[in-house]
């Protein structure tokens, strides 16, 4: 049996597994699909002249450790903008900025402001607990094994020294809706709304959802402020690419894999599109858990338990990415020109997110969506011509199974909807657009292989991350199974 590794797909995780593998001597194969590594993570020119990162846009969740041990300074990683804010759009031009537990504009109350602080104190908290499950083996769960006790037990530990009250309130909040707790801590409507956004960003939640405090807790989990690269996304994965080829890995693109190869009960490599099979003693996938198990592997090498587990994954994307080419910047009554570069909002209240998500539920797509904005080209100027810019925004609520399928009218008619939302705060950016793309769900699953087009591979609730509900129960022990 062959020592070779293949790693399936060249986004940011499998990169990051290959470097870490080939630094540790191991020989790493990289398959990537597409002719551009990168996947999500990836920069490209969507008309002529102007560049934009396909989906993520901007940087949460960069791992200080992995930015060390791989050397991704060295590897060309740099950034356009560090600590970004966020800029919440009024409809009066009275705009709220939120840089980091400061508050300024809107009219903001005194109370508010202490409130704020309080709320990221906690935040911050809670999100290392998380950031700690990031860094460990995910435990089996329903075992006696040791290390996976052990794990748990660790976890339990981290909540224990939060002290009586955090750790009570913790327990309290990270499972219910973010509604709930924005309600409890402060009264401004434009402040609630921008910080509904952390909890339903790219999920099929809304504010008054559960888990939507978790998924605003794995968001921070990152412990750093969001950051724009240089060169779009696309740069963080050359780095790692670099990091990874420079270290021994290998790397191919143009790649797909077929399917993942087993002699009687052992993986034994894969084959590829075109018949190429590649030898490989250990298979690592960095594709989704449908396409690895159900289409590259084969339910029939699976346990019937298992197979069901991962056919009720909740993997259906709602989020729609609008790129839109402009021959300058809008007109944003109210916001200054040094502040187009920073993470902006448009999420008027908790009420109006909710009420974006309502069409959600019943397969259609928000007449009145929510978006999170950026202007990447106002501090990087090679993605856009000069004079011109770029604008990336992420649109919810944009169902995967939308009623009557993403054919071309509809999707004109949520970017249209998209655009009539932008100018309620930017008059004239219908007649600024040169060019326009908008990526639904369908056409981020076709274009990036991810079943259902879903940016995180599966929505990140605790009853899909089911080792954090048996930590749970060592606090309540009546606590019901999860799936």
């Amino acid at each position: 049996m062959t020592d070779r590794i293949v790693i399936i797909g060249g986004g940011h995780n499998a990169l990051v597994c290959a470097a870490y593998l080939a630094k540790a001597g191991r020989d790493v194969t990289v398959l990537e699909a597409a002719e551009q590594l990168g996947g999500l993570a990836a920069t490209r020119e969507f008309t002529p002249g102007f560049k934009v990162s396909a989906a993520a846009h901007l940087l949460y969740l960069l791992d200080h450790g992995i930015r060390k041990d791989l050397g991704l300074d060295d590897a060309g990683l740099r950034f356009s903008q560090t600590d970004v804010a966020t800029t919440a759009l009024a409809a009066d031009g009275n705009h709220l900025l939120i840089a980091g537990d400061e508050l300024q504009g809107a009219n903001i109350s005194a109370a508010d402001q202490a409130a704020m602080k309080e709320y990221r104190r906690l935040t911050e908290r809670f999100a290392r607990i998380v950031n700690r499950l990031n860094n460990r083996i995910p435990p089996r769960i329903g075992t006696r094994n040791a290390s996976d006790w052990m794990t748990l037990a660790r976890t339990a530990l981290d909540i224990r020294m939060l002290g009586k009250n955090n750790m009570r309130e913790f327990l309290r909040i990270a499972g219910i809706n973010i509604y709930d707790v924005l309600e409890e801590f402060f009264a401004s409507d434009l402040l609630k709304g921008a910080l509904s956004m952390d909890g339903v960003l790219g999920t099929h939640l809304g504010p008054r959802s559960s888990n939507s405090v978790f998924c605003a807790l794995q968001r921070a989990s990152g412990l750093q402020g969001m950051a724009m690269p240089a060169g779009g996304m696309g740069s963080v994965t050359a780095a790692l690419a670099r990091a990874a080829t420079g270290f021994g890995a290998h790397v191919r693109t143009s790649s797909r894999v077929a399917r993942i190869r087993m002699k009687h009960d052992r993986v034994c490599g894969v084959q590829l599109e075109g018949g190429e099979r590649i030898a490989a003693g250990t298979v690592i996938s960095g594709a989704d858990p449908k396409t690895t198990f159900l289409d590259l592997l084969g339910a029939s090498y699976l346990e019937a338990g298992f197979v069901r587990r991962i056919m009720n994954i909740r993997m259906r994307g709602n989020a729609a990415k609008l790129h839109l080419a402009l021959d300058g910047l809008p007109e944003i009554p109210g916001l200054q020109k040094n502040e187009y570069g920073e993470r902006i909002v448009i999420a008027p209240s908790e009420d109006y997110v909710e009420r974006a998500f309502n069409p959600a539920k019943y397969g259609e797509f928000s007449s009145e969506p929510v978006m999170e904005i950026t202007f990447p080209s106002v501090h990087d100027e090679t993605l856009a011509p000069p004079g011109k810019h770029v604008m990336s925004a992420v649109v919810q609520y944009a169902p995967y199974a939308q009623k009557d399928g993403w054919n071309d009218a509809a999707r004109q008619e949520f970017e249209a909807a998209a655009i009539r939302v932008l100018e309620k705060y930017m008059p004239d950016i219908a007649s600024r657009i040169t060019a326009s793309e908008l990526l639904t769900p369908a056409d981020i699953e076709e274009q990036f292989h991810i079943t259902g087009g879903h940016w995180h591979h599966g929505e990140l609730t605790l009853d899909q991350l089911s080792f954090i509900t048996d930590t749970f129960r060592l606090f309540h022990p009546a606590l019901p199974n999860g799936p």
